[in-house]
């Protein structure tokens, strides 16, 4: 039987069609930088032209939502661990273990992690994290990080994270700043001293920035700005909007620009996303999901 013409039109179509998505690029490196306390609220009054720009030269939504509780421990569990405090466990704000048993546990005895995922699928991989509270040293298993650094103060981790950039390109790399959660717990949140905190804040991320930049590693390195919670008076926790909504912005390679993202996006969504940025096989107990609006 002979086949009509036009079916060898198709298939060379659909292997060119294969070719392009294959050809799509994909990045070397991810920088994770998440703000401590940076409700989404914040954009409304704070100068911030280093995220303004990232959001114009990436994807973005001011309407990222918490895990609840609305704190720390819990979310930036879930920002690396694909799933809720139901799943990893970490229920209170700063818990050192899981308060519940983790519904798996990976090599490491852990709940997966992002950083778990990648130094199997990648054992050489170049893996750090770079965090101001002390808490974080909890909630990742030390023995699959290549740097393991907890910085006194803001500006001394965003300068170590410039330093390891610039040194080591890592492949992921996780940076955490606090000086932003600090002054909403001491001043409270929406005042002109947390606004202040919020623009140093975005003054570290353009040095990161520029370290990517210096690094050479620019058109390779993706960019996830988020944060985990937002807040209320001096504190945070509860169930609120400004506690809840969280900015998340992503800028790179393959990235679309200037898009505002439409789809719902939970902060145990970043673990996924990254996941996907490096083709990663997520496990089965993640219910975070890949944000893929933001890919070309």
């Amino acid at each position: 039987m002979r086949l009509p013409r036009w079916t060898g039109y198709l298939f060379l179509a659909g292997s060119l069609i294969g070719q392009a998505a294959f050809a799509q690029p994909k990045p070397k490196h991810v920088i994770l930088v998440g703000s401590d306390g940076f409700g989404a609220y914040a954009f409304q009054k704070a100068q911030v032209p280093v995220l303004r720009a990232m959001m114009q030269e990436g994807a973005w939504t001011l309407q990222a939502r918490t895990v609840l509780p609305s704190s720390s421990a819990p979310n930036w569990a879930s920002m690396v661990m694909g799933a809720g405090p139901e799943l990893h466990g970490y229920t209170t704000w700063g818990s050192k273990k899981p308060d519940l048993p983790a519904r798996m546990l990976d090599e490491y005895g852990m709940f997966p992690t992002v950083y778990g995922l990648l130094r199997k699928a990648r054992p050489q991989s170049e893996i750090g994290v770079i965090y101001e509270w002390d808490g974080i040293g909890y909630l990742f298993p030390k023995a699959a990080v290549n740097k393991d650094e907890n910085g006194d103060g803001d500006i001394a981790v965003a300068a170590a994270a410039c330093n390891y950039i610039k040194s080591a390109k890592p492949t992921f790399l996780f940076v955490h700043l606090h000086d932003v959660d600090s002054v909403g717990h001491k001043v409270g949140h929406d005042t002109p001293e947390y606004y202040a905190a919020i623009e140093r804040t975005d003054a570290h991320v353009g040095e990161i920035l520029q370290a990517i930049r210096d690094a050479g590693i620019e058109k390779e390195t993706v960019v996830i700005f988020t944060a985990d919670h937002g807040g209320i008076n001096k504190g945070h926790g509860s169930i609120s909007m400004a506690e809840m909504q969280i900015p998340w912005i992503v800028k790179g390679p393959g990235i679309k620009a200037g898009h505002e993202v439409q789809t719902s996006v939970m902060t145990f969504d970043t673990a996924a996303t990254i996941a996907k940025l490096f083709r990663l096989s997520p496990p089965q107990v993640w219910i975070g999901r890949a944000v893929t609006e933001i890919f070309k």
